[in-house]
């Protein structure tokens, strides 16, 4: 059985009956941990269920074809490691100490008291919550669409602007949320449309006893000029209205970049000359989605893209900041980084923070699973800080920087080669077709025996087979030395 296949297809019921029907363990905690990358933990949810218990909840299994496997599932999960001391999450953020890096980015998932009290109650580090203007917010119905694969969002399109609240009605729960929970971080986002404005939505966020101010300069669907990113896009509005916001307030200001833009280092360094304490990035990404199901009154328009499918170009932004000589603390002051992007797993996270963020946000995957994903998030970063005996979470910003070069500086003498498993090779002939009209006609493929193999003389090591086979068959060899034509 493939693990990870036979978790993808659990719908993460709510109030799971699997588990209810179990009655020993979680076995839906244990299928979600599978799915969220957390494979080796996952038995410890489901130690000690009898077969009769785990048929059971096999039974009670809600789904539109086939319950999952659950018997099956359960008795391949690896066994869960030794119980030992968890190594810490917490970090520093803008000189604010945070319990873990896990925050709500400023979204459709913070909007009012009661859910931001549920996410800390469940364990997120903070919030960035939705942003705050004084302007009128009316929304379009209906404002969500999605490219889809199966039942999981490849990537997601927001049509939302802004906080539909009073402007003091936020800042009265912002208020009450610092309140109650004063280890959690609260980082009011706001946006105005002249200084006077950011102004004064900062100081009422500071009033309010906010930690940070986060300044949306990135929001892709404003329907008023000269708000979100058309002050993103703009280095020297980005300069001025964050140097405005520095000189009016105490707390850490920290401004939010486009991704809408060649160069994001532009507006990024205008935030920096201006005093910024850290930069966010990156916010959604205009897009085009034709779906006839999310048009509004059959209109369309251009909206903001998140999701799976833009962590690359988030992480692509993140690298650009966290080389720049400036950004970087060239002349003494760094700029810390809160990533933003695609994250849904630990290790989206991890790689976000390998590239230097000491923070990051997640939106799109609460939208689809909701705030219990947080369980995952934490224990998956903590499992890997254990396996390599990382103690602080800080050791490990930026680690990964030192391994990226310039293309020109890549290694172009060696090669590695595919390697075809026969044990776990189904004869699909799926790397056979990639290659014959994709790649470099490398791969011959008998068709009565349905047996791949690769032509040694003809592959470049592109590894297109690799990648399109759907069982995972083909996997590395040792790399050589290219050898002289």
């Amino acid at each position: 059985m493939n693990l990870h296949e036979e978790a993808a297809r659990c719908l993460l019921c709510a109030d799971a009956p699997c588990s209810k029907a179990c009655g020993k363990g979680d076995v839906a905690r244990a299928i979600r941990a599978v799915r969220f990358d957390n494979a080796p933990l996952a038995a410890r949810w489901a130690h000690g269920c009898t077969d009769a218990q785990l048929e059971a909840a096999q039974e009670a299994c809600i789904h539109y074809d086939r319950p999952i496997r659950i018997p099956e599932l359960v008795k391949a999960l690896p066994a869960a490691p030794a119980a030992s001391a968890r190594p810490s999450l917490a970090i520093d953020f803008c000189g604010i100490r945070c319990e873990n890096p896990f925050f709500l980015a400023s979204s459709a998932v913070c909007t009012n008291y009661d859910m931001v009290a549920r996410a800390f109650e469940a364990g997120w580090g903070g919030v960035f919550y939705k942003t705050i203007c004084k302007q009128e917010i009316r929304e379009v119905s209906p404002r969500f669409d999605a490219v889809k694969e199966d039942s999981r969002f490849a990537g997601f399109r927001n049509m939302e602007q802004l906080s539909e609240n009073p402007y003091q009605e936020d800042f009265a729960i912002l208020r009450r949320l610092k309140q109650n929970f004063p280890s959690k971080v609260v980082v009011a986002s706001i946006m105005g449309r002249l200084e006077e404005e950011w102004a004064e939505l900062a100081k009422m966020a500071q009033d309010a006893g906010c930690d940070a101010v986060e300044l949306n300069f990135s929001c892709p669907q404003m329907r008023l000029s000269g708000m979100g990113s058309d002050v993103g896009q703009n280095p020297e509005l980005v300069t001025f209205y964050t140097a405005y916001v520095k000189r009016s307030v105490k707390i850490p200001v920290i401004p939010k970049m486009t991704p809408n833009i060649a160069n994001i280092s532009q507006p990024a360094m205008g935030a920096y000359f201006a005093g910024a304490d850290a930069i966010s990035a990156i916010n959604t990404i205009k897009s085009v989605t034709m779906n006839p199901e999310a048009a509004v009154s059959g209109k369309q328009t251009i909206s903001g893209y998140s999701g799976r499918a833009v962590k690359p170009i988030a992480l692509r932004h993140i690298h650009e900041m966290a080389t720049n000589p400036l950004l970087a603390g060239a002349r003494g002051k760094k700029v810390e980084l809160s990533g933003i992007g695609g994250i849904e797993t630990w290790r989206d996270a991890l790689e976000f923070i390998l590239l230097g963020c000491s923070n990051v946000q997640v939106c799109t995957a609460v939208m689809q699973y909701g705030y219990r994903i947080i369980d995952d998030l934490a224990a998956g970063l903590q499992n890997y800080m254990a396996e390599r005996g990382v103690e602080h979470l800080a050791d490990l910003v930026g680690s990964e920087l030192k391994n990226f070069v310039l293309p020109s500086d890549l290694d172009r003498d060696t090669v590695v080669f595919p390697k075809i498993d026969r044990s776990r090779c189904i004869g699909c002939g799926r790397c056979y077709t990639s290659c014959l009209d994709g790649g470099h006609q490398a791969i011959t493929f008998d068709g009565d025996f349905r047996q791949p193999r690769i032509v040694g003389s003809k592959c470049v090591g592109c590894h297109l087979c690799r990648l399109v086979c759907p069982v995972g068959a083909i996997g590395l060899a040792k790399r050589v030395e290219k050898r002289l034509s």
